[in-house]
């Protein structure tokens, strides 16, 4: 998990500069729709207008099988120092608890993690300061703290992104969804249900992380980030698996193949569809998923594809089922048990 500080300068219309420490980037495209290209790189940035809530996807190679990976850790990525700088005469008549999220906020810019979350503790009856708190104590794994400072926000929620709203500050966190999604929650309602989830994900309960998100899916139903997890956590919790494919199932009637976000959605149906023993239609779905590969993470192809062989596999057919393993193991040797699976080990 991440904690960024983003400075956004408009540069002309649907085009932005990303301030950071780490040097500028420029962002292009249609509100809700952006592609960034800068000096880490290019990443594709796809988010709902007014929601909080987004999404990158990551590029490049890997090696592997599955499961949830946290977010590789960043810097904070915008100089915003000079906006929190309090004159003598501001700061004697700004309160305490704001000034001690004024203070959390330099410490961050500032790369002193510890010092910020002191400060933001301090800011107690600030919405602001407590979801930043919780923020930095889920990073540290410090659960019960940090799902105290998150309730509290929800408690609060029409006062919550006040103050940083106040001094041009928008902090942005990053939750891994799977291993290719990486969802990023600012300080609203949706990004505090998301980031409860992911706490109660991280202690095992799966069961409490289900209502979380079963309570955003049902405010935001499209939400492709919000479904992603809901699919995942469905899978690992249910008792009854048969009943969570059937609800994947109708929960993924309508995605295509628009994005790598939903493509991973269609990796989750066609698993869902194979549960119910509905083997043609899931290497139907599975095909669909791997039809588009540009910009598409080569763990995401390898897990469609393993997914579609086991399809064939479970349909009786077997000489595609082969070639499809036969293609990962060139690929990954050690992807999940295709050398098995192919008599080699």
């Amino acid at each position: 998990m991440a904690l960024r500080f983003w400075r956004r300068v408009r540069v002309a219309p649907g085009v932005t500069m990303n301030l950071s420490k780490r040097g500028g980037s420029l962002s292009f495209g249609p509100r809700g729709a952006k592609y960034t290209v800068g000096t880490s790189g290019r990443r594709g940035t796809v988010s709902l207008p007014g929601t909080g809530l987004f999404y990158t996807v990551r590029g490049g190679s890997g090696r592997g099988g599955s499961g949830r990976r946290s977010a590789a850790p960043e810097k904070p990525n915008v100089d915003a120092a000079h906006r929190l700088n309090l004159g003598f005469f501001q700061r004697l008549f700004t309160p305490a608890n704001e000034r001690a999220l004024v203070e959390g906020l330099k410490a961050m810019v500032a790369e002193d993690e510890d010092e910020a979350l002191e400060q933001f503790e301090q800011g107690r009856d600030l919405a602001d300061a407590h979801w930043l708190a919780g923020i930095l104590r889920l990073k540290r794994r410090h659960f019960d703290d940090a799902e105290a400072h998150l309730r509290y926000c929800l408690r609060h929620i029409s006062s919550l992104g006040e103050h940083l709203q106040k001094y041009g500050v928008v902090p942005t966190t990053s939750l891994a969804i799977t291993p290719e999604v990486t969802a990023h929650i600012q300080p609203r309602e949706r990004g505090t249900l998301l980031a409860l989830a992911e706490i109660d994900q991280a202690r095992g309960d799966l069961a409490a992380a289900r209502q979380w998100l079963d309570a955003l899916r049902k405010a935001h139903p499209d939400d492709p980030v919000v479904m992603l997890s809901l699919a995942e956590v469905m899978f690992e919790c249910d008792a009854d698996r048969k009943a969570a494919a059937r609800a994947i199932v109708r929960m993924t009637a309508e995605v295509d193949n628009d994005t790598p976000v939903h493509a991973a959605l269609l990796l989750y149906k066609g698993r869902a569809l194979r549960e119910l023993d509905l083997n043609d239609a899931a290497f139907r779905t599975l095909t669909k998923a791997f039809r588009r590969k540009k910009d598409r993470d080569p763990d995401l192809l390898r897990a469609i594809r393993y997914e579609r062989a086991l399809a064939y596999e479970a349909a009786g057919r077997g000489s595609r089922a082969r070639s499809e393993f036969e293609a990962i193991y060139a690929e990954a040797p050690d992807y999940e048990d295709v050398a098995r699976r192919l008599g080699l080990g």
